[in-house]
């Protein structure tokens, strides 16, 4: 949904006067001076540059706020930096918007006021990232789906270094992150689209030299198609890409992973040099006989004669070795 323009005059301002009931609230790093108070919706602004992305719209949350009558966790806001008597989220942007859709949707004009813990002074850009990654880091939905969509619009934010020193990762992992939600992205036809993280988690796990850029096609449009409809399955891939049968099957059009899995070949039995090696390879080879075939063999005085020599052999050699 998109945001009403203000037409309220620019004024820059980074304080509010007059302030009081300041208190002190630590979030990692970064120690705020904030005060508690409600705020009409139309007094609050989105963030442009807030790191989750994607739709924020959710009628499970929409059913919670007229559960409980309105929002029950503050919005963590700042003095807007343009607009006078205007505030910008820092963290509560779904909550605004679930509020907002409530209210100019379903005519709800009792939720309008919303409680916000205000900062006393516009944050800086770096502040107000290292503060809203804080929060989310402390719930569980963070590491569900949230940190390699927030790495990657860091990097739009910030660049690489920067993203990486506030995520407190390395430039490698910040990378590893990245690349991760942008696989997701080519995950299309989900019936969850927030699925996607985890359909590319899955198929980052497979080892890099068995992804090729070939193989990365055929996996997502195959779960595009529907030919993929479990993603921990992508985890047998690691087999079938490593058996040449298996790999060229999965790469035709009909190929899936489950057929793909029945043409890997056995592993073959670990050889054993020497004598030992060399007993195992006959024994190995006498089994391979079908019975049928054996059957046809009974009573056949020149085999007999053969497997005769042969046990007479097998058993000087055994007395031979024991002890």
């Amino acid at each position: 949904m998109s945001t009403p323009t203000n037409r309220m005059s620019p004024k820059p301002t980074t304080s509010r006067a007059n302030v009081v009931g300041l208190q002190e609230r630590r979030l990692g790093r970064n120690v705020l001076r904030t005060y508690r108070t409600n705020l009409d919706i139309d007094e609050i602004v989105p963030n442009d540059h807030q790191p989750r992305s994607g739709p924020k719209e959710d009628v499970e949350l929409q059913r919670q706020i007229v559960a409980n009558q309105g929002v029950f966790e503050p919005l963590l806001v700042e003095p807007h930096p343009e607009f006078e008597e205007k505030f910008r989220i820092i963290d509560g942007d779904r909550r605004w918007t679930n509020t907002r859709v409530l209210v100019i949707e379903a005519d709800r004009s009792d939720l309008r006021s919303l409680p916000v813990e205000v900062t006393d002074r516009t944050l800086s850009d770096e502040e107000r990232l290292r503060v809203w990654i804080y929060i989310h880091r402390q719930r569980k939905e963070w590491d569900a789906r949230e940190k390699e969509m927030v790495a990657y619009r860091l990097v739009e934010l910030l660049g690489r270094a920067s993203a990486a020193s506030i995520l407190g990762v390395t430039v490698r992992e910040l990378d590893k992150l990245v690349h991760v939600f942008e696989l997701s992205k080519r995950f299309t036809d989900l019936q969850e689209p927030g699925a996607s993280i985890t359909w590319a988690r899955e198929l980052n796990g497979v080892a890099k030299k068995l992804l090729t850029p070939e193989v990365v096609d055929a996996v997502v449009d195959k779960v595009n198609s529907k030919r993929i409809t479990n993603s921990k399955d992508l985890r047998k891939l690691r087999q079938v890409l490593r058996d040449p049968v298996a790999k060229q099957h999965f790469m035709t059009a009909s190929g899936d992973i489950d057929s793909a899995v029945l043409r890997i070949a056995p592993p073959e039995p670990e050889s054993k040099g020497g004598l030992a090696g060399d007993i195992d390879a006959l024994t190995a080879l006498v089994k391979q006989y079908p019975w049928t075939e054996l059957s046809e063999l009974k009573g056949d005085p020149e085999l007999l004669e053969k497997i005769t020599e042969a046990q007479t052999l097998l058993d000087g050699l055994k007395d031979a070795l024991k002890p």
